[in-house]
């Protein structure tokens, strides 16, 4: 097991998900629930599931692309999501 990439691995999906819409979720509910270990490993294997299936997708989605191709991929969606929050204005939105 290569170490140095699972601990990457961990340091930033742990802190990229700190205040995330998941943890306000698991704050919510076990502040109204009776059973807060139910909340906890609900929340968990949640997590864990879809963590799962985000591997097993960009796995699969390797096998296929090179891994320069997928690099140019998500430059461009970033690109793209990056002038779209920078050029237009969202008031329209708001509206």
């Amino acid at each position: 097991m290569d170490w140095h990439l699972l601990g990457l691995s961990f340091i930033t999906v742990f802190l990229s998900e700190l205040g995330d819409k998941s943890q306000l979720a698991a704050i919510a509910l076990s502040g109204r629930s009776q059973s807060r270990r139910a909340v906890f490993f609900a929340t968990a294997i949640a997590l864990v599931l879809t963590s799962l299936l985000g591997a097993l997708a960009g796995g699969a989605v390797a096998e296929f692309l090179p891994t320069r191709v997928l690099k140019a991929i998500a430059a461009v969606g970033f690109a793209i999501l990056a002038a779209r929050l920078l050029l237009f204005n969202d008031s329209e939105s708001a509206s």
